[in-house]
């Protein structure tokens, strides 16, 4: 087993100081279960405040647990922690697994798998895998700003596209265009789905609550240009987040904009608050919106997910208005292409799964 150096203050150029200790590489090492961790920070501006962990990763391609309830069996998630800082996002108990923050640390400490691309192509090579779907996005943003830098998406997409593979990718990210050449390629000879998020149009609620990201606007205008290039491309309105994005005319607004965008479906999801999420977007909440703590302690008062009566309103609200707009939910069929992140062993209150937010 090899280590690289555990420590590198690095600005766009060569690398700066280095700082090496075997015995600390390789506890890094096992902590991230990598072959060698490289930490890095850029002195660029869209870098600023942001510790990246490049890791030599083991493997790529995971089983999601629970499988047998799952529209997908297998993900790649090339990224761990997102720079998009969705204060709901579910994924943020991941970080402590690291031994890492799951407030400002999730947002800020990001995990690069910069071996992802060779070892999805190994994988798909060994005559043991059968070609089973791939879905992406499915734990935190695989287009987040890192990708920018890193661009271990080309080589995923080739990958897939190389081997026929069938594959889905869920984003709140604008970059995926960058990639649109090869998502057609790929498209042409195997199965490939793309879904969007966007929970809300408001610019107030985005700016608080997804400061990270590309503007609900920015993402839409996404969603036209790759349908405009012949890529099917569906929405996922999540999270609809209750007492500040729920109205009817809030969500009338949100679907009258996907309807415009050319999606070919939408599927609303409730706000769901985890352990993890669900500390870090109440304090949030009690700084932005201190009159709304009581409602959602109410609200959430049974675990993770609203009650089913108030998840059945947003859905009967949210396929109405779709219809109204001449767009209808995601088809039977279609689920298995839009690729939904991935759920915990916790059930919604109907007894279903319902699946986690980015």
């Amino acid at each position: 087993m090899r280590w690289n150096h555990l420590a590198e203050n690095a600005t766009d150029g060569p690398a700066g100081a280095d700082t090496q200790d075997p015995a600390a590489a390789a506890r890094a090492a096992a902590l991230f279960d990598a072959d060698a961790v490289t930490t890095r920070t850029f002195d660029t501006p869209e870098f600023s405040g942001i510790t990246f962990h490049e890791v030599r990763a083991r493997s790529i391609v995971n089983r999601v647990p629970g499988a047998s309830r799952m529209p997908f069996e297998w993900t790649v998630n090339p990224y761990r922690g997102c720079s998009h800082a969705c204060v709901y996002c579910f994924a943020r108990k991941t970080h402590s697994y690291l031994d890492l923050d799951t407030g400002l640390g999730f947002d800020s400490q990001i995990v690069v798998k910069t071996n992802a691309p060779e070892l999805l192509r190994r994988r798909l090579g060994d005559r043991s895998w059968q070609g089973a779907h791939i879905a992406m996005g499915t734990n935190v943003d695989c287009y987040q700003r890192a990708e920018g830098r890193y661009r271990l998406m080309p080589g995923i997409i080739e990958a897939l596209r190389d081997y026929a593979n069938p594959f889905s990718i869920l984003t709140k990210g604008t970059l995926i265009l960058r990639d649109l050449p090869l998502l057609q390629q790929a498209a042409e000879v195997t199965e490939v789905g793309v879904c969007v998020s966007v929970g809300f149009t408001d610019r107030e609620l985005w700016r608080t609550v997804e400061p990270g990201t590309p503007s609900p606007e920015r993402r839409l205008d996404a969603v036209r240009t790759l349908t405009d290039h012949g890529l099917s491309c569906s929405v996922l309105m999540a999270p609809v987040i209750p007492f500040l994005g729920d109205s009817r005319e809030e969500l009338r607004a949100t679907v009258r904009a996907i309807a415009a965008s050319g999606a070919t479906s939408v599927t609303p999801l409730a706000l769901h608050l985890r352990p993890g999420a669900r500390e870090w977007f109440m304090s949030w909440l009690a700084a932005h919106h201190p009159q709304l703590v009581g409602s959602y302690e109410k609200l959430y008062a049974s675990g993770a997910y609203a009650p089913t009566w108030y998840q059945r309103r947003i859905t009967r609200t949210v396929h109405e208005l779709a219809a109204e707009y001449g767009m209808g939910p995601a088809r039977s069929g279609e689920a298995r292409r839009i690729p939904a992140p991935q759920p915990g062993p916790e059930a919604s209150p109907d007894g279903s799964t319902q699946l986690s937010l980015l």
